[in-house]
């Protein structure tokens, strides 16, 4: 038995030894696609670039429990538990993990994660952080000198449920259960508090997930026109996000080509895109219906 537990151990330690690895196994190399004018053309442009993750927080923007939109609700329950896989990969690289289920912190309130967020020492930001308020926080609108108006009109709420469409609320309570909560991770939905957490630990780069692309994922005050006038490095995970899009309003199409085309904004006015698959080293996520990339 002596003689058999030290090649048991080493067997055991040999296993392990690949996790182990994943935890320091250099920078994530991103690919990103942006859309830039071209002889006076709109065209895509793809360079790949290298992000120190400890230098690297990813937002996961309102991925709640519930939502009023039966359809926007059961799509964010597929994309969850892939999402949390994604957040996983990226947290045992070293990524530092911002969960921001807005109007909802309250639930998590006297937990380490949020008191994180609470009791980050108060830095000033360059500029000073939009205030206009919309679903029960401050709002980044539509910036002028940066966008045109959005390429879908979200004008109903963007219900794409068959029929009747679903009566607007507040029906969310908490973050979605089947994305896990690192013991390292913070949870806010406060502008300031983002600014802070970021500044306490050097954090340069931004990767933005979770919905919707064409509210909540721009306008919110942790999310990515915010980070971006504060002069962040700004990225979209563009298969871990969706789109409040009712495709029975211009310019038609799917639900999923509503997707394609607020993807094509963001990538032309705001950050580049990348795919789960360069953090994970899977294949990407792909809603059930949805044509492949």
């Amino acid at each position: 038995m002596h003689r058999t537990f030290p090649r048991l151990a080493a067997a055991l330690l040999l296993a392990a030894l690949p996790s182990l690895a994943s935890a320091d196994d250099g920078p994530f190399t991103l690919n990103l696609r942006s859309r830039g004018v071209v002889d006076g053309r709109v065209e895509v442009v793809e360079t790949v670039a290298e992000w120190e993750p400890s230098k690297t927080a990813i937002i996961v923007c309102d991925m709640w429990d519930k939502h009023w939109c039966k359809s926007a609700e059961r799509r964010v329950g597929e994309m969850a538990g892939p999402m949390n896989e994604m957040l996983k990969a990226a947290r045992a690289r070293g990524a530092f993990i911002i969960h921001a289920p807005s109007t909802t912190t309250g639930f998590y309130d006297g937990t380490p994660q949020r008191d994180r967020a609470r009791n980050a020492r108060h830095v000033p930001t360059p500029v000073p952080l939009a205030t206009s308020p919309r679903w029960g926080t401050a709002w980044f609108w539509i910036d002028a000198r940066h966008e045109s108006v959005l390429p879908i009109d979200d004008s109903d709420g963007g219900c794409d449920c068959a029929g009747e469409k679903c009566e607007q609320g507040d029906p969310w309570t908490r973050q979605n259960a089947a994305i896990e909560i690192g013991e390292a991770d913070a949870i806010t939905d406060d502008g300031q508090e983002t600014w802070n957490l970021l500044a306490e630990r050097g954090i340069d780069r931004v990767i933005l997930c979770g919905v919707h692309l064409n509210m909540c994922v721009l306008g919110r005050p942790f999310a990515i026109r915010q980070m971006k006038t504060l002069g962040k490095q700004v990225a979209l995970i563009r298969d871990m996000t969706d789109t409040m899009y009712n495709p029975e309003r211009p310019p038609g199409g799917t639900h999923f080509d509503g997707n394609a085309l607020m993807v094509g904004h963001v990538e032309r006015h705001w950050c580049p895109s990348f795919l789960s698959a360069d953090l994970t080293g899977k294949p990407p996520f792909r809603f059930a219906g949805a044509p492949a990339e």
